[in-house]
């Protein structure tokens, strides 16, 4: 069917952050104003009323905020004295915060290969490299589905291992109807403007179920500090100011309608992606089973080295895509001493030279998304025709689906 008639957007922006905040502006500002007259500008009530709302939805005991998203992974680390001498097992293809926060304690990163149509963590790879060294492995719940969870707790069980889960881009995702950050001895989340709970600059959260873990994270955010100025451990400054929360409280009842609103265009994306043929020459995103997907991000594989070609194309009609991540962790310069055999990690490897994110955000628009996909049916000469329902297998985006397993 020809779109020739129809009007649709000239550019279509990666993220657009202003059409989410404007909306709530009013009551946002009414916030700071609070916190202002308040006088209470770092933790107090205004962060004790956002570590709450965080347990209650990701259905946990405790939830422990601090000053970003990387810190909750050091934070978690400390937690269990991990230091020199120590390996903890990760993926290569994440996000540098994950790798840094291990080897910023000086212990030592095992990286260990993706599976290929999830891009976490391949658990059919992590008790080969185990050793009497590693104390902890930590799964990436990247773009915003959760790892393998079951069989990296059986692991971890068999091993006496800390599991950290990184769940920077995947809050309100779940794994057999278990929240992510619910599943593992401690989950961490990022609050940067850019995730699907974002603030107006950093802020992480740390999210358990055991009582004394979270009393030592509790501590460890403030020096190790209680009472004031006795301190029983030594830990950091990682305090998440009351500004920050007051904001994320405003936003944090829209979640689940933000969340949906990804999802719907997930699986509209699909349906666009199909009736124009793309599928035959894209790799389209995956639901695995028993998962809900929270779509931080919508990722398509294109092989033969085109993919650099299409971000182009793409870029010269005002769309915005970007590429997470370019560099896996393994071959960045700072872990060269680590001398990786990058012949281990393959699928890491070809999802760093293959993958593209699209524009997801909640507010984007059906005539945008028919913009993106009139722009990649062009470069690969497919014509567009109107969209029509996907095949279940590939109707992405339906928490119901994900939640009874039915999505392949």
């Amino acid at each position: 069917m020809s779109h020739a008639n129809r009007s649709f957007p000239t550019s279509v922006p990666l993220l657009d952050i202003a059409r989410q905040t404007v909306p709530l502006k009013a009551e946002m500002m009414a916030a700071l104003e609070a916190v202002l007259d308040s006088g209470m500008f770092v933790l107090g009530p205004q962060v004790a009323e956002l570590e709450q709302r965080v347990a209650e939805y990701c259905g946990v005991k405790h939830a422990i905020a601090c000053a970003s998203g990387s810190d909750a992974l050091l934070l978690a680390l400390m937690s269990r004295d991990i230091g020199p001498g120590d390996e903890v097992i990760l993926p290569s293809y994440t996000f540098f915060a994950t790798a840094g926060a291990v080897a910023r304690l000086g212990a030592r990163c095992v990286f260990v290969d993706i599976e290929p149509h999830g891009y976490n963590i391949d658990p059919a790879q992590i008790e080969a490299v185990v050793t009497p060294a590693t104390k902890a492995i930590i799964p990436v719940h990247l773009y915003g589905q959760c790892a393998e969870m079951d069989a990296i707790m059986a692991i971890a069980e068999r091993h006496n291992l800390l599991v950290i889960e990184d769940a920077a881009q995947a809050i309100g995702a779940e794994y057999q109807n278990q929240r992510a950050g619910a599943i593992g001895h401690v989950g961490c989340f990022s609050f940067y403007p850019t995730k699907n709970l974002g603030g107006c600059g950093d802020g992480g959260m740390l999210t358990t179920n055991d009582d004394e873990l979270a009393a030592t994270l509790s501590l460890l955010r403030v020096h190790g500090m209680q009472p004031r100025y006795f301190h029983k451990l030594v830990g950091i400054n990682s305090r998440l100011d009351a500004m920050q929360a007051a904001l994320l409280n405003v936003k944090m009842p829209h979640l689940e309608s933000w969340t949906e609103a990804r999802s719907e265009n997930a699986a509209r994306y699909v349906e666009m992606f199909i009736a124009a043929g793309l599928h035959e020459v894209l790799e389209l995103p995956t639901v695995l089973p028993y998962r809900r997907h929270v779509w931080n991000q919508f990722i398509c594989r294109i092989g033969e080295g085109r993919r650099d070609a299409l971000r182009a194309a793409l870029a010269a009609r005002n769309i915005g895509s970007e590429i997470y991540y370019p560099v896996p962790m393994h071959a960045q310069e700072c872990f060269r001493d680590l001398r990786v055999d990058a012949e281990t990690l393959p699928e890491t490897n070809r999802a760093a030279a293959e993958t593209i994110a699209l524009p997801i955000f909640p507010e984007l628009t059906a005539a945008e998304q028919q913009t993106v996909v009139e722009a990649t049916a062009a470069f690969f000469d497919k014509p567009v025709r109107q969209p029509c329902p996907a095949p279940n297998y590939l109707r992405a985006a339906t928490p119901e689906a994900s939640r009874t397993g039915s999505v392949q």
